[in-house]
């Protein structure tokens, strides 16, 4: 069976890696494959290099919320065909997600911090993300660390950053994935607790339950795989690794696909 890490991060959304250093510690840690599923952007398809001593799989992760539930749901697309359709799709959403950093920078500069937008540090992508503005902040030392009590005391618990966008359609996110050629699987469900709309994504097309995740515990997998039984999905898995951006989190490597996950998109 390959071993493949199916959910991580690059510099062209949020991650801290290049898609080469990716690949680097993929290598060193002996796995077959990776994944790279950067958020709601397929851009770095194009930055995959050819001499990588692993294959890079080009993957995204939709972010998306099913509002008349009130669940968050994660979309992991693979092997996706048609990318503009999918781009267009997730275009909405990632405007959306500059124009609340860059309030959020906005926000604060009036609150006394000294943020220089051409210095801060953007991602390999064009869209900015809050962890760049942390980064920023943790390297001028205006901030501790990346996601210690300040990061929650500004960006979380009614802080004066701490407002969210307009989630894409979970649903819709299935359907534009298939449509477009690929495979959709959903993300870490026992994270975000909404194994409740695994039925309703069935019928939109959705391929695969994430089984293996940092965030999962006994019982989440225990849930997922009789789901998976259930619809006959397949089951991947994956660290959904960051890079600097969250030191504590697992190595690439530690949450490996299920050999049904890995045979479908390896």
């Amino acid at each position: 069976m390959k071993k493949a890490d199916l959910h991580t991060h690059s510099r062209v959304s949020d991650g801290s890696f290049t898609i080469r250093e990716l690949a680097e510690e993929a290598a060193k840690n002996g796995l077959d494959a990776i994944a790279v599923t950067d958020h709601d952007t397929l851009s770095h398809l194009s930055q995959i290099p050819e001499d990588l001593p692993v294959p890079v799989i080009g993957g995204i992760e939709i972010s998306a919320m099913d509002y008349e539930s009130g669940q968050k749901a994660h979309i992991l697309g693979y092997h996706i065909k048609d990318t503009p359709m999918v781009e267009q799709f997730v275009r909405p959403l990632l405007e959306a997600r500059n124009q609340n950093t860059l309030r959020q920078v906005e926000i604060l500069r009036q609150n006394g911090y000294q943020i220089d937008l051409d210095k801060l540090c953007k991602a390999d992508g064009k869209y900015l993300y809050k962890q760049h503005v942390m980064e920023y902040l943790v390297e001028t030392g205006q901030a501790p660390d990346m996601f210690g009590s300040f990061y929650q005391k500004v960006f979380k618990n009614k802080g004066i950053c701490a407002f969210d966008i307009t989630y894409l359609n979970p649903f819709e996110a299935v359907r534009v994935i298939r449509e477009a050629g690929g495979l959709a699987v959903l993300a870490h469900s026992g994270q975000q607790k909404n194994f409740s709309l695994i039925p309703s994504l069935v019928d939109c097309g959705l391929n695969g339950l994430e089984l293996r995740h940092p965030s999962h515990t006994a019982m989440d997998r225990e849930v997922i795989r009789e789901y998976a039984e259930r619809f006959h999905l397949f089951l991947t898995g994956g660290s959904d690794f960051h890079g600097k951006y969250e030191p504590d989190a697992p190595k690439i490597g530690d949450f490996l696909a299920e050999e049904s996950g890995a045979e479908a998109i390896c």
